[in-house]
């Protein structure tokens, strides 16, 4: 009598499969299931040569202002509990200035106001990393409201630009979304 290794391997993983251990699924625990994503994306950037920041001999020299239409999707206001915003900014003009970045209302009232003073140049690298500005609790509900960003620059007294003023005035910035979903 000869011995078939194949087919008592197969009756050995039949047996097997048939008396597999298995238990109830408890799908009430989806309803314990809390989500937590963190988003990082870019929040703003510019970079602006000194010969378009032409002193005039006032201190305002640039503005712009851009939709930041986030918070309309519903989705992000429900779900979000914190935002950070991350700011660097770099000097290579001799020239000091104040940059301020604005949290607008759809009818264009300041809701918060972020002032950062940038040293002039003075011929060795020029970049600061400012404090992340933490937006929870009350301050993150003024932030959904905000429909518009903007900027203003102000020049610091000093020698005057011009047309042929060399350096630039460059800003990066970041935001971190925590969102909580249960």
């Amino acid at each position: 009598m000869e011995l078939n290794y194949g087919r008592i391997s197969k009756i050995i993983l039949l047996l097997l499969f048939f008396s597999s251990c298995s238990s109830e699924l408890d799908f009430d625990q989806v309803k314990d299931l809390k989500l937590e994503p963190v988003f990082v994306g870019n929040l703003a950037y510019f970079d602006v040569p000194a010969n378009q920041l032409i002193d005039d001999g006032g201190n305002h020299i640039a503005y712009d202002v851009r939709a930041f239409d986030i918070f309309k999707e519903k989705f992000l206001n429900d779900h979000l509990k914190k935002a950070e915003f991350d700011f660097e900014i770099e000097n290579n003009i001799d020239r000091a200035f104040v940059v301020n970045f604005l949290l607008l209302s759809a009818d264009d009232t300041v809701l918060e106001r972020l002032s950062y003073i940038v040293p002039a140049y003075k011929g060795s690298p020029n970049v600061i990393k400012y404090p992340t500005e933490v937006f929870a609790n009350e301050r993150l509900d003024l932030l959904k409201q905000t429909v518009k960003i903007g900027f203003v620059v102000l020049i610091q007294s000093g020698t005057p630009l011009n047309e042929n003023s060399v350096g630039n005035l460059k800003l990066r910035s970041s935001a971190t979304a925590y969102l909580e979903i249960e």
